[in-house]
């Protein structure tokens, strides 16, 4: 998915790819700097109307898109001929900076994600149906954590809500598939983040065999209906895979396998999985194909770099609630009838 246009004589010019490193890292600070010098004057500047501050916070946005050479929604978004198996999860497209800008650029845009998350909050508590889901999946050790206390770190606990799904218990084994999924949906103004999802129901019976392939080959079309009911009634759906290489990931096993404080994350599953690795590209791969639609698609995000799956997320995100135009609510009532009551106190 990255891009490498070669020069006319058919060959990469190297004068060129080190002079990219040299002048991009200056290009991507001086940018930061102007879009955190922007979102100060916005956080300073209350004597404008409404309309005026909305527009501001979307100038202030945009210019923090501009440090990506191109934006992670077009870039990573899986297209038919896309192969999971051709992802270099080492690599950071789109982003020329390095870690620190990264880690820079999530501090700026969790801030700017604050703001847009309480704005999607005041208005469902005024009955606006605008919600938002986001679907992170990957092998074990890509990320997902993280990304969940990284890019949420300056919101307000009130609005966002977290669920791992994990093996279904008992009680969901006696409803369909999707019942213990429509129980974690957003609520309106809501933000719900899900660490695996309904997409398990597909993927584990196609690799380990616990399902019939009628069964759960019908749960592709039955899946993508589930999804634009949720478009179509208000919910933005964000879905994320997490692309780790298996060499990154055996690092980050050894490392639980020696940290004490790490312990707890593994599992001998994990390696039981990791060694059917091809099996889940390929189940991964027709997921893609089958349930990447222009309403609710699938981002195929390198994550060896967690800097970097991090930041995109991250851009994902705060342009998706940029994107929904929200205002804020209008008091509900005479304002100076109610200064005239609190004066009469």
């Amino acid at each position: 998915m990255t891009d490498t246009t070669p020069h006319a004589d058919g060959h990469a010019n190297k004068n060129d790819s080190k002079d990219k490193k040299k002048t991009e890292p200056k290009q991507i600070g001086k940018a930061l700097r102007k879009a955190e010098h922007s979102i100060e004057i916005l956080e300073k500047r209350h004597d404008d109307d409404i309309e005026h501050r909305l527009e501001r916070a979307d100038a202030s946005s945009r210019l923090l898109s501009s440090v990506w050479d191109e934006p992670p929604a077009q870039l990573l978004r899986f297209r038919p001929g896309d192969q999971l198996t051709d992802v270099d999860g080492g690599s950071t497209p789109g982003f020329p900076g390095n870690k620190a800008q990264g880690e820079r650029f999530i501090a700026i845009s969790s801030g700017e994600i604050a703001r847009y998350q309480q704005l999607l909050y005041a208005n469902g508590t005024k009955g606006s149906p605008r919600r938002m889901l986001i679907v992170l999946q990957g092998m074990d050790a890509s990320g997902k954590g993280g990304i969940v206390r990284h890019v949420f770190s300056q919101t307000d606990p009130m609005g966002i809500h977290y669920h791992g799904f994990g093996a279904p218990t008992k009680e969901e084994q006696a409803h369909d598939y999707l019942w213990r999924v429509r129980r974690e949906l957003p609520k309106p103004g809501w933000i719900s983040l899900f660490d695996r999802s309904h997409y398990e129901d597909i993927v584990m019976p196609h690799i380990y065999g616990t399902f019939p392939e009628d069964v759960w080959r019908a749960r592709y079309d039955q899946v993508n209906e589930f999804e634009h009911e949720l478009v179509d009634s208000g919910c933005t759906v964000i879905k994320i895979f997490l692309v780790i290489t298996k060499d990154k990931q055996k690092e980050h096993f050894l490392t639980r396998l020696s940290d004490p404080t790490k312990h707890w994350k593994f599992d001998v599953s994990d390696l039981d999985a990791r060694a059917r690795w091809d099996d889940y590209m390929a189940a991964w791969q027709e997921v893609f194909e089958k349930t990447s639609t222009p309403e609710a698609p699938w981002y195929l995000v390198p994550a060896d770099n967690r800097w970097y799956s991090r930041a995109v997320v991250s851009e994902l995100l705060r342009t998706s609630l940029r994107d929904m135009g929200l205002s804020w609510p209008p008091l509900n009532c005479d304002a100076d009838a109610m200064r005239r009551r609190l004066d009469e106190e």
